[in-house]
């Protein structure tokens, strides 16, 4: 379990939070001093479970660091935290998303520029609550709070673990080939009429 030696309740006052470039929960509220404090705390965070996510997913570095987050405006990491938990309070894992302006082939071969394609970048939940619906708990929350579909998701160099997962929960199994890092599924091409209605039937409340 990912364990810190300061009390994580000063940036989890819920289990689970926004952090953007600012480095700092979506539901601080503070002072300059304080925030000083708290951003230095999620920097630690953000660090450690990049450094996880990527032992995890066999990379030779992390996706996700409190330096780079720092300077991508058009990202937004989750993180979900234990603050329950009879061993003390505990991170669990992190869902970082984002946007990028792809070139990606549709299921006819044809290349397509897609701007701000909706990305997720990182995803780790501890090895230790694997396999408890905490995973999908978190990703439903991202999708909620985004208002993005399943089916419009760009994945970056998904894990095996992160493909069976997405044809698990969200029936995502069609892969459309690309030529660069990124999967994405049949439907992802579809009209922006039907995914807002997608939208409204599948998370009709937002869950932060």
């Amino acid at each position: 379990m990912a364990k810190f030696k300061f009390d994580i309740r000063c940036i989890f006052t819920q289990p689970v939070v926004k952090i953007s470039s600012n480095l700092l929960p979506h539901t601080f509220r503070g002072d300059r001093r304080m925030a000083m404090d708290v951003s230095s705390k999620v920097s630690e965070i953000l660090d450690r479970l990049g450094e996880l996510s990527a032992v995890a997913q066999k990379l030779t570095k992390p996706i996700t660091s409190a330096q780079k987050l720092r300077v991508s405006e058009n990202q937004t990491v989750y993180l979900m935290a234990d603050i329950n938990d009879y061993d003390g309070d505990t991170i669990i894992g992190l869902l970082k998303v984002g946007t990028k302006n792809l070139y990606l082939f549709d299921s006819l071969g044809q290349t397509k520029k897609i701007d701000k394609a909706r990305c997720i970048l990182d995803f780790y939940i501890h090895e230790s609550r694997q396999r408890s619906g905490l995973g999908k708990k978190l990703f439903d929350i991202m999708l909620a709070e985004e208002k993005w579909t399943p089916i419009k998701c760009s994945v970056d160099r998904p894990s095996e673990k992160l493909v069976r997962f997405l044809k698990k929960y969200y029936g995502l199994e069609n892969i459309i080939p690309q030529t660069n890092k990124f999967v994405l599924y049949e439907g992802f091409f579809d009209d922006a009429e039907q995914e807002d209605r997608s939208i409204i039937e599948f998370f009709p409340t937002t869950q932060l």
